[in-house]
């Protein structure tokens, strides 16, 4: 008997066997030859599917907004457009105000930079958060004057903020255990005298990520003891001992930002992150730590009134937060939220001196002007080494009274 080794059977084969034709014959399938008549081509209607029911970008949709390419300067703050001239011939119209445009990154400090960070691993929130100040910062005239917001614990958040186009997922990757010393190692390599870090919101951590912020805080003061260290950190889910944890683990800057006021808070911020939380945030790292300088930031541009503005900055001021800044609302991509008004620069101003007529240290207040702003992390970094300057002067006044004393007696 021949074995059954054989893949294919072909028509001698059936001749040739002892067996009948018909014992081959399989009704349901059929293997084709050269000789056999082609089969006739069926034609298939175009399917299409509508849901009436959602009718509105799902919650996935807004998620994944990652995948979309960024809105120009020009989308990112246009306001509701109108359609004008005649029937058959009517454009958009939409302006774009002068003090809203900035310059294309092109430096060699800014290639630099994102080359360092690509080869450690590292984030930005510069990048992430496609800031408009990327090119003032990155692009020093030289490193010491080119600054960048590291931002740690990887690049996709927790949470899903209406006016943030960082990435959102439910459970972002593990966190890297040598990003604490990658970070501070680069940074070391820049020799910056003021960096400032950011992370994401990570509530699928159970500190939130406390203790890893803090161990970066401190291998930055081992590896660059002089660098001054700014945390623009989360709300870790309102855990009140992570809070004292990073507010005490040597760093000279706390901030936490309260986005917007109160009554937009629900819309404007993902529903976890509540405006009182943030005040308590605030409030507990000034316990903590009464000489540490505590700093927030707002976006103008909501929708929001005046006396909303007012009330926060009062709300502010009595957990005695030292600095505040206000930036224009800039619209990541159409998901997001619409731009509600344009802040013209002199409104931005009288915001200023309001807020320092409140009792506040320092407030950078204008269209592109971001939490991490240069020129506030200039003022700050003076203040905090005039602060050190004082406590040296008065321990050597101290000394020198000993030094007298001992003599007299």
């Amino acid at each position: 008997m021949a074995p059954r080794a054989t893949v294919s059977i072909c028509r001698a084969c059936i001749a040739q066997s002892p067996l009948s034709a018909s014992h081959f014959a399989r009704p349901s399938r059929h293997f084709a030859s050269a000789s056999d008549p082609p089969l006739p081509k069926t034609r298939r209607s175009p399917t299409t599917f509508s849901d009436r029911l959602n009718t509105g970008p799902s919650f996935t949709d807004f998620v994944s907004s990652r995948n979309e390419a960024p809105l120009s300067m020009s989308e990112a703050y246009e306001l509701k457009t109108v359609q004008v001239g005649p029937p058959g011939r009517q454009r958009t119209v939409s302006r774009l105000p002068t003090w809203l445009k900035t310059k294309i990154p092109d430096n060699p400090n800014y290639k630099k930079i994102k080359a360092d960070l690509r080869g450690l691993n590292l984030h930005t929130v510069c990048e992430e958060a496609r800031c408009p100040n990327i090119s003032e910062c990155w692009g020093g005239d030289n490193k010491n004057a080119a600054t960048a917001t590291i931002m740690l614990m990887g690049d996709t958040c927790t949470r899903g903020c209406r006016f943030c186009s960082v990435k959102t997922a439910k459970n972002p990757a593990p966190l890297d255990p040598h990003e604490p010393e990658n970070t501070a190692e680069a940074l070391r390599r820049w020799g910056l005298g003021y960096v400032v870090l950011t992370t994401v919101d990570r509530d699928d951590l159970p500190d939130g990520g406390g203790h890893h912020l803090a161990e970066t805080i401190q291998k930055i003061k081992q590896k660059a003891p002089t660098m001054l260290v700014e945390t623009l950190s989360g709300d870790f889910a309102g855990n009140e001992e992570m809070v004292r944890l990073v507010a005490r683990s040597g760093l000279d800057v706390f901030a936490h930002n309260i986005e917007t006021v109160e009554a937009l808070t629900p819309f404007v911020r993902d529903r976890r992150a509540t405006f009182q939380q943030t005040l308590r945030v605030l409030q507990v790292a000034k316990e903590e730590k009464p000489d540490l300088i505590t700093k927030t930031s707002m976006m103008l541009g909501l929708g929001e009134t005046e006396e909303q503005i007012y009330d926060a900055l009062k709300a502010l001021r009595s957990v005695k937060v030292d600095v505040i800044t206000f930036g224009q609302y800039m619209r990541p991509t159409r998901r997001h939220m619409q731009v509600e008004e344009y802040i013209t620069p002199e409104v931005f101003n009288r915001w200023k001196e309001r807020a320092m007529d409140m009792g506040f240290l320092y407030c950078a207040s204008g269209p592109l002007v971001r939490s991490s702003y240069k020129a506030g992390e200039a003022f700050i970094e003076n203040v905090l080494k005039k602060r050190k300057a004082g406590r040296t002067e008065t321990v050597m006044a101290d000394m020198e009274g000993d030094i007298r004393d001992s003599r007299i007696l």
